[in-house]
């Protein structure tokens, strides 16, 4: 028996229809499960009334319970909003000479990033996987910073990073494990802008322009009404 006589019954399982019923249209369907967000940040050098500090900002991943929410208006086209909230560790490190002893850990803050979708499933409903794509807009919020004890000790403090508007774009699939019951797995890109804000002593306000533009994966379990 050779790989393809083995590999062959299992495409068979995966894209042959079923007996079972995904996704139509006024379908409500909820998902949960862990979802990361893993920064891909880019940032400015550290600015002060100084001038350019040079250096740059870190920002840390984190894995948390996430929520889906989807409405289908048709059999292949649904709306879909992201729920979850992050703690991210933030600092900032490359400041050079003299600068050398500011680097290291600011302190810590929560984001909240709702993402409205639209989804895309180009396959009939009686196939039990269910790929899909979706594209849409993203707020993330961000409060609650909290400057570390280690980054005051240095002189800092009022850490703050502004909210941010930007795109999104995913793509995921269902599996139906039967008419109501579904494990679904999601990669996602968003589009994360945002000025960071922290105050130093002897120095005055520092502004860091980051681009945060995590990837964000999910695995979940999902239901549908």
């Amino acid at each position: 028996m050779n790989k393809y006589t083995l590999i062959a019954p299992l495409l068979t399982l995966t894209i042959a229809p079923c007996f079972v019923h995904a996704h139509e249209a006024g379908d409500i369907i909820i998902r949960a499960g862990a979802i990361t967000v893993d920064p891909n940040e880019d940032s400015s050098g550290v600015k002060s009334s100084l001038g350019n500090l040079g250096g740059s900002a870190t920002v840390e991943s984190d894995t948390q319970l996430g929520l889906n929410f989807a409405y289908m208006m048709t059999d292949h086209l649904g709306i879909e909003l992201l729920a979850a909230t992050f703690n991210h560790d933030v600092g900032v490190h490359g400041l050079q000479g003299g600068l050398a002893g500011l680097n290291g850990d600011l302190g810590n803050v929560k984001q909240l990033p709702p993402t409205l979708s639209l989804i895309y499933y180009p396959l009939d409903n009686n196939y039990a996987l269910q790929p899909y794509a979706g594209i849409g807009i993203n707020y993330t919020a961000f409060y609650d910073s909290d400057t570390s004890s280690s980054a005051e000790a240095k002189g800092y403090s009022n850490l703050d990073l502004d909210d941010s508007w930007g795109m999104a774009a995913q793509i995921g699939a269902d599996y139906m494990i039967d008419d109501q019951w579904m494990v679904n797995g999601q990669v996602r890109y968003i589009d994360i802008d945002t000025n960071a804000h922290a105050d130093l002593a002897g120095v005055g306000t520092l502004k860091l322009n980051v681009d945060i533009d995590p990837w964000v994966y999910m695995v979940a379990l999902g239901y549908k009404f």
